[in-house]
């Protein structure tokens, strides 16, 4: 019988969701989706003194927005639950003392200042098998003085007993077959003094527990899975061991390294899927919501760090993904992540989006910019005309104020050099003439015969006419600007300039 695909995204909530660790979510939610199997969430806080407050609920947030919330968490349930770690804690010593009991693990006794003294000894000093002989553990102290340290409680680690000379081996639906030699591996810890587990132990419990079928995780985790896969076999679970998948990196810009919080901030962009305040610093990092990304560009441009579908398309919606995402066509090579085909994406977004579905992303951003809006039929046909002007939802800012308000100032310099009563004279009796009755077409049409009745040539008066109403040189097609606007504040706007330029 096929095992049923449950996948689980993991992470831990020490601060702001890198775009990296939504990547992993996302790739997780697809394979679930086309397989008709379960996308979990498991908050792995086995770590306090890393734990951050308001860092899971951000988290689930996060996802949410992305549309790729989880069938099982710790907010909705589930059979395999608890969900976070922390819940789970109980359930860990019995198989870090199993394998004690079989010989695969063991009790280190030094204190953090021994270690401290040995790190300085040796910068590159590892606890493991050419070291683990002159340290202070239950394989080197006499058993009788072992069980004493135990019985007075004093602290201790369990450490994994890496085997001597072995290869360990695993079949890797991205990168194929990956050895590691064990002698190059550490005896990591996987219970902690305080009695909670680490990465190392809890991931592999737990993993068997929700009955993952599969591990999609960061290419940074493969030199832990030796480690891992030892647990799966020595706690006897080796033939219900999840499939491997090590998804490539996110690169900087320039493909040298892991893009992190650091070149985001150097670089200009944000790395956070959403903002992030830091609750004992208060220090904001800013997301990609707040810049003005849609979710669905977000998800897409995500998508294509690492995967594309073989051929040269390059918008997907989320239902499309799930059709078509395959392990098969996830690169092996690192991404290289570019700000600037982020913002294509977002752009190609929101041009696609009809304007009813914009209008409350768009509405939101108004108000947080002190711009009430009261007609959504306007701000719809707002919308409709600048959208393909924006590259982000925060632009529509910039390019409808306009029509919310009146120029406060001009460019002059663009007009008046070649501004002359009689121009004055012509916007004046156009203004006075300008009939809602015509579209945009008819509005240009008309527009040009007067020019051409009062000697003009019409395209000499069209930056006039785009300044009086706009302010500047920018904005869509000026008479559906026009039209827009409506002919009042035409002629209020036309007045004011007319003043600005004599």
């Amino acid at each position: 019988m096929e095992k049923k695909v449950r996948v689980r995204f993991a992470p831990s909530p020490t601060g702001g969701l890198h775009l990296g660790g939504v990547r992993t979510a996302l790739f997780n939610y697809l394979f679930a989706k086309q397989h008709n199997g379960t996308f979990i969430l498991r908050v792995e806080d086995t770590d306090q003194t890393r734990f951050v407050e308001g860092a899971e609920e951000y988290i689930v947030s996060c996802l949410k927005w992305c549309g790729i919330s989880p069938d099982e968490s710790p907010q909705t349930g589930g059979d395999f639950g608890p969900y976070r770690q922390s819940e789970r804690k109980a359930t860990y010593k019995q198989y870090a003392d199993q394998l004690i009991a079989d010989g695969y693990a063991y009790y280190a006794f030094d204190t953090p200042e021994e270690l401290d003294a040995k790190r300085k000894e040796a910068s590159n000093f590892t606890y493991g098998l050419s070291t683990r002989e002159g340290m202070r553990n239950s394989l080197t102290l006499p058993s009788a003085e072992v069980e004493a340290l135990l019985s007075s409680n004093t602290p201790h680690v369990i450490r994994i007993k890496m085997p001597a000379d072995e290869l360990v081996s695993f079949t890797d639906l991205i990168r194929g077959h990956v050895s590691f030699d064990t002698n190059l591996v550490d005896d990591k810890v996987l219970l902690k003094a305080d009695g909670m587990p680490t990465y190392h132990l809890a991931v592999v419990a737990d993993d068997k527990a929700m009955e993952i079928s599969h591990i999609f995780r960061g290419e940074e985790w493969l030199p832990s899975a030796p480690i891992h896969i030892l647990l799966w076999r020595y706690l006897g679970w080796e033939d219900e061991m999840p499939q491997w998948v090590h998804l490539p990196l996110i690169l900087k810009p320039d493909g040298n390294g892991k893009l992190s919080k650091r070149d985001g901030d150097r670089l200009g962009f944000p790395v956070y899927a959403q903002n992030w305040t830091d609750p004992k610093t208060g220090d904001l990092t800013k997301g990609f919501k707040e810049l003005g990304f849609m979710p669905e560009a977000f998800v897409n441009l995500l998508a294509m760090l690492g995967w594309n579908d073989g051929s040269d398309e390059e918008l997907f919606s989320l239902p499309e993904l799930i059709e078509k995402f395959s392990v098969e066509r996830v690169s092996k090579a690192g991404a290289k992540f570019d700000f600037e085909k982020a913002k294509w994406y977002n752009h190609a977004w929101i041009k696609n989006t009809a304007a009813n579905l914009l209008m409350p992303e768009v509405k939101e951003i108004f108000a947080t910019e002190g711009m009430a809006v009261h007609d959504d039929a306007y701000l719809l046909k707002v919308i409709d005309l600048i959208k393909d002007r924006c590259n982000l939802l925060t632009d529509f800012v910039l390019q409808a104020g306009y029509f919310f308000a009146a120029p406060e100032k001009f460019d002059v310099d663009a007009v008046k050099p070649k501004w002359t009563a009689e121009k004055a004279a012509f916007f004046e009796a156009y203004s006075a003439l300008f009939d809602m009755s015509l579209d945009a077409l008819q509005q240009e049409q008309k527009f040009k015969d007067m020019a051409l009745d009062h000697g003009f040539k019409p395209g000499e008066l069209m930056l006039p006419f785009r300044v009086m109403l706009v302010g500047g040189k920018f904005g869509p097609g000026v008479f559906d600007i026009a039209l827009a606007l409506g002919a009042k504040e035409i002629q209020e706007r036309i007045k004011a300039a007319t003043i600005a330029f004599n």
